[in-house]
């Protein structure tokens, strides 16, 4: 309109501003609009600190507190306010943006001289327009809230720094979408397991936004949970399962209606992921039920344990990508690890699948935002990943890892691999979270592994305390060997008399020192306070007192009960018990 111009203040801090120094209030202009100028306008009459110029755009402008348009922001009301003597200026109107009873900004309409007064329509029409603009700024910024919490609450639950594992070199990228990208729900998790072995966890919930990444939370939660119980793969999956599928529902649990429902919105958000169509969506635009439960409920994970000491991987696929193996002088392959179905969906079961992994082999475990984008089809995204794991421009071999490259610096020799992925895909980071968990296969050498059977009798107890004094001694440990000698008759005793068949011996030195003893029993060892008359029953309140740590696990052909030692400093002294913690066993 000639003659009329515009400028937006937004608050600086709650009810559309905060008191600044002298009483003065503060907002930043953040927009400003002129018929005939191209640059703010003279301060408003009243409105301004005495000889100030004109505020820029992005400049904090500051109002006495006693000014018609501090009281604009007070009052929540339209002030009027007539334009000096000599001033291009008419009249302005200082109309205050408000959202759900909150001041949050200003609004000056100016009409120059010449121009009609602001009538009643003119400033019904400014207080309108005020309210829309207060609306859409109170929506970003409880969009900006929700964003930043979500941000913080995914990336709290990502493993800190440079995860660690025996036999293992790990890398791993973690790559939000941009800021205009809402918050997604995929992680990873290494997850350190009894007798130096390690779960490998890739994730990723469906949807977006703050119940994506709580959600992702929740599951992340339990799934270490369930791997420290020492559950196989399969199992850990169908118990996940579970608990997904009771994710958000009233009585905790999904009903054959739900679990169809499910099935449903899984292959609906499928052939959105493939299209970037609209499949998820109503009529009138919105995201119907089935969509809004595939969003929140429904996961995908692969779950991996790996044995150091007989570099064998036990895989169990929840719906997600299949996990790329490199093998030394070989092209890169996805495993035939079955996908199954996804975490939330129930009814089906999870299959496992054994692989033995050779000495400086590559295996990588990814989310689809690394391999799947709306500008190329997944299977162009894994050829393409699995082409730039075996870049001949990288190892000399033409495929695979350079063994060069690996002896000079292994940990290094893996984060270069993972920034040469990134680099050589077509991501389109920004449309999807990017998840890359990668090891490097190395196996526990076999002078670091001491293993002995011994008969079901009681002379083993004697000759299992003399294999772990000779192990120790061999490996320069001998500040550990009165604990461990204690440690390991106690044990080997104990599967004497509640376990069955024949007792196996198993020391491992890695970071730590653990020993193993296993046995065909099912019956799990279960610690108790002996009363004060008993003259046994403290094995195992001493094998909690001495170690770092002790549990058992189940075995296909048994248990195991292992204890855990931390390696003697560098001056050879290791940590004892206080005289008051020995006499509380008794």
């Amino acid at each position: 309109v000639p003659g009329l111009g515009a400028g937006v203040g937004a608050g600086a801090g709650a009810r559309g501003g905060r008191r600044g120094r002298g009483g003065v209030g503060e907002l930043r202009r953040v927009a400003f609009a002129s018929a005939v100028s191209d640059a703010p306008l003279a301060t408003t009459p009243g409105c301004g600190v005495p000889g100030s110029a004109p505020t820029a755009v992005g400049e904090v402008h500051r109002y006495p507190a006693d000014s018609p348009c501090a009281g604009a922001l007070r009052t929540a009301r339209v002030q009027t306010i007539p334009g000096e003597d000599g001033s291009l200026v008419h009249t302005t109107l200082a109309v205050p943006m408000v959202a759900h009873d909150t001041v949050v900004g200003l609004v000056q309409f100016s009409r120059t001289k010449g121009s009609e007064p602001f009538g009643e329509r003119d400033r019904a029409l400014a207080v309108e327009l005020a309210a829309r603009a207060a609306v859409c700024i109170d929506n970003a910024r409880l969009y900006r809230r929700e964003h930043e919490r979500a941000l913080i609450l995914q990336r709290s639950l990502l493993p800190p720094g440079d995860p660690e594992a025996a036999g293992l070199d790990i890398a791993c990228r973690y790559l939000p979408g941009n800021t205009a990208t809402e918050v997604g729900g995929d992680w990873f998790d290494v997850i350190q397991l009894p007798g130096h072995r390690t779960a490998l966890v890739v994730g990723d919930v469906m949807g977006r936004g703050l119940r994506a990444a709580v959600a992702m939370g929740e599951l992340r939660t339990a799934v270490r949970t369930l791997a420290l119980l020492d559950m196989e793969p399969a199992e850990v999956l169908s118990a996940l399962d579970e608990i997904a599928r009771g994710l958000g529902t009233p009585g905790g649990h999904t009903g054959p209606g739900g679990v169809q429902a499910a099935r449903v919105a899984h292959k609906a958000s499928a052939r959105t992921a493939r299209t970037g169509g609209d499949d998820g969506e109503d009529g009138k635009g919105g995201k119907t039920r089935e969509a809004d439960l595939s969003e929140v409920y429904l996961a995908t994970c692969v779950y991996a344990v790996y044995d150091p000491v007989t570099r064998r991987c036990t895989f169990a696929n929840a719906g997600h990508l299949p996990p790329v193996l490199v093998e030394p002088g070989e092209e890169a392959l996805l495993l035939d690890v079955p996908p199954g179905m996804p975490l939330g969906v129930g009814g089906e079961p999870f299959e496992e699948v054994e692989v033995e992994l050779p000495e400086g082999a590559l295996l990588a475990l990814y989310t689809d935002g690394l391999v799947e984008s709306r500008d190329h089809s997944l299977d162009e995204g894994l050829r393409a990943f699995r082409a730039a794991l075996a870049d001949p421009a990288r190892p000399p071999s033409g495929h695979g890892p350079s063994p060069t490259a690996l002896r000079a610096d292994p940990s290094q020799f893996l984060e270069d691999v993972c920034d040469h992925v990134l680099s050589t895909l077509d991501t389109r980071h920004g449309e999807d979270d990017i998840a890359l968990l990668m090891a490097r296969i190395q196996g526990l050498p076999a002078e670091a592994v001491g293993d002995w059977r011994l008969p079901r009798e009681p002379r083993s107890v004697g000759r299992a305390r003399e294999l772990a004094r000779a192990q120790l001694t061999a490996w320069d440990l001998e500040a550990l060997v009165d604990t461990v000698e204690l440690l390991v008759s106690e044990l080997v005793t104990n599967a004497l008399r509640y376990g069955e068949g024949e007792i196996r011996l198993r020391l491992l030195r890695d970071r730590t020192l653990v020993c193993e003893v296993w046995d065909a029993g099912l019956v799990q060892p279960r610690r108790r306070r002996a009363r004060d008359t008993d003259e046994g029953g403290r094995g195992l309140q001493l094998v909690g007192l001495l170690s770092a740590g002790w549990g058992s696990r189940r075995t296909p052909r048994g248990k195991t009960v292992w204890f855990e030692l931390g390696l003697p400093d560098g001056d050879g002294t290791v940590s004892e018990p206080t005289a008051e913690q020995l006499l509380s066993l008794y």
